[in-house]
């Protein structure tokens, strides 16, 4: 088990947490949510020791072993990828290094034959024999193939090194597992695969995710930051939404009553105090109003955007139709002749794990990238914005946000730039900010808005919701569900994709599959579970 004792961090006069006692218990896995700023990977790094808190302590149980996920994709750049994932386990792995250095000693003497058959014994107790056969399963459950396996680290992709720091820290059983966003460049198939993993996880979690389906997924209890304490609720990220809003409004309600009672009691005594008759029982309202308190609501550090996209001109029948794109990669076919129509009010998510295929299409589809043969026409009357996976061109000028928002914008009165940038929760001063200063979250509020001004009635999406927190994702998931133009995007938010998409279209090796039905339906039916089973055989999954 792993707890806190009255936790405080500060930095400055900055309060970021304020006593904090809280207990996680083994058999539970708890989602910390929070606005981006509260807090969350501060106390996960809190935990784990990374950081020391200004004031109070972490209380670990004797013999329990504690593993956080390594966001430092380079730290084993020089390392094998199989042994990476067995370096989770420090003391396993000490024991291995110590083993393979005795045995390959010319004098083996006595005293190392000894020292070897402790160390055997310990090996044995700490299911080393399994050590490599664990490690390759988890590294095949998360998509990396056996032929990476004894590759080094620094040969593999961005994304495939996240992949094995993930099996890192799950290796070995760990007694407390501390995860933050694990579900970061990990594809839906990876996704579900982590579900379940989490799901079977028999010791104690703590997940940082602004992912809300692998919240209700994964999660029995959710750890909310907020007012600079941390509260626990039993249950879902669902359960949580539903009851933290339930009780503010309850709290608001009895404080209405409150406020009617304080001023009936006012008029009384207002109206009697001066009435001989009267007068006690006016002093008497007087002592009853004098109890009378207002529970104090703080208004929460959440903060809701508020995204919508509204098309200037309606788009015809005719929206774009792509005839047998076809486009290399180096060697490799990344688009093998891609065929579709796109049709008026389509919502496509566009799925798989191959990442480079996406976002080649999109480039290509917004005249970023030139195909090697085919072609794509959009309708006549269609007018796209495009939201990259990568925005650090954007904002490498040195501007302010007025003027890096009206660079934009057709008109550039001030007063129309400003409301833009406040519904994106740039208001006073905050929209005086430097454009090449923003944080990840910020930026992608700021390429929001760049759409939202564009009144364009196609929006092409990568990626929209990474570095937004739970509230921006929720906002901006309901601003294009009520889009009435035509979308097509990439996301790895499983509920983001199940409630905006009408139609799923998967880029696979042969080429495409193609369905119209949500989300959900297509990963559950039998025809795509077949295809899936010959495509990521290695993946030993059941989607």
């Amino acid at each position: 088990m792993i707890s806190t004792s009255n936790i405080t961090l500060r930095f400055g006069k900055r309060i970021l947490f304020e006593d904090v006692n809280i207990k996680f218990a083994p058999g539970n896995c708890y989602g910390v949510i929070g606005a981006n700023g509260s807090g969350k990977s501060t106390f996960i790094k809190i935990l784990s020791g990374e950081i020391e808190p200004s004031s109070g302590s972490v209380n670990i149980s004797p013999g329990d072993r504690l593993s956080v996920l390594n966001q430092n994709q380079y730290e084993f750049d020089e390392v094998e990828v199989l042994k990476t994932v067995i370096t989770g386990h420090k003391k396993l792995f000490a024991i291995m290094e110590e083993k393979d250095a005795l045995y390959s000693r010319e004098n083996f003497s006595e005293k190392d034959g000894i020292r070897i058959s402790e160390l055997e014994g310990e090996f044995a107790d700490l299911n080393g024999w399994e050590a490599e056969s664990e490690a390759a399963e988890l590294l095949s459950g998360l998509g990396i193939e056996d032929e990476l396996h004894t590759k080094l680290m620094k040969e593999l992709s961005g994304n495939e090194k996240v992949k094995v720091l993930l099996a890192q820290a799950l290796f070995g059983n760990p007694d407390i597992l501390l995860l933050d966003e694990p579900t970061n460049h990990l594809d839906i198939i990876s996704i579900g695969w982590l579900e379940e993993f989490l799901e079977k996880f028999k010791n104690t979690v703590i997940v940082i995710s602004h992912d809300r389906h692998f919240l209700n997924q994964v999660c029995t209890h959710i750890a909310d930051i907020d007012y600079s304490k941390i509260q626990m609720y039993t249950g879902n990220y669902d359960f949580w939404l539903e009851s933290s809003q339930l009780a503010l409004k309850q709290a608001k309600d009895a404080n209405k009553k409150i406020e009617a009672k304080r001023e009936e009691l006012k008029e009384f005594i207002s109206r009697f105090s001066a009435n001989a008759s009267k007068s006690k029982q006016a002093t008497s309202r007087k002592k009853q109003l004098e109890k009378l308190t207002l529970e104090d609501i703080k208004p929460s550090s959440r903060r809701m955007p508020y995204i919508a996209f509204k098309p200037t001109r309606e788009a015809g029948a005719n929206i774009l139709e792509i005839n047998n794109l076809t486009k290399k990669h180096g060697k490799e076919i990344v688009l093998n002749n891609l065929t579709f129509k796109v049709d008026k009010g389509d919502k496509i998510a566009f799925v798989g794990p191959d990442g480079l295929a996406k976002d080649t299409l999109f480039r290509i589809l917004t005249d970023k990238l030139k195909a090697d043969s085919g072609k794509f026409e959009w309708g006549v009357t269609t007018s796209q914005a495009y939201f990259p996976k990568d925005n650090t061109k954007f904002f490498d000028k040195d501007l302010n946000l007025i003027d890096w928002l009206r660079q934009y914008s057709k008109e550039k009165d001030e007063t129309y730039i400003r409301g833009f940038l406040g519904r994106m929760l740039f208001s006073g001063e905050e929209s005086l900010k430097k454009a090449n200063v923003l944080s990840g979250g910020e930026r992608v509020r700021c390429m929001l808005a760049r759409m939202m001004l564009s009144g364009t009635n196609v929006l092409i999406m990568n990626e929209p919701t990474n570095h937004l927190d739970l509230e921006a994702i929720s906002a901006l998931n309901n601003g294009l569900i009520d889009f009435t133009g035509t979308l097509l995007f990439v996301s790895h938010d499983h509920q983001f994709i199940q409630t905006i998409a009408n139609r799923i279209i998967e880029i696979v090796p042969s080429g495409m599959i193609d369905k119209r039905m949500p989300f959900d339906e297509y990963l559950n039916d039998e025809e795509i579970k077949k295809i899936h089973l010959k495509i990521y055989h290695a993946l030993a999954i059941d989607l």
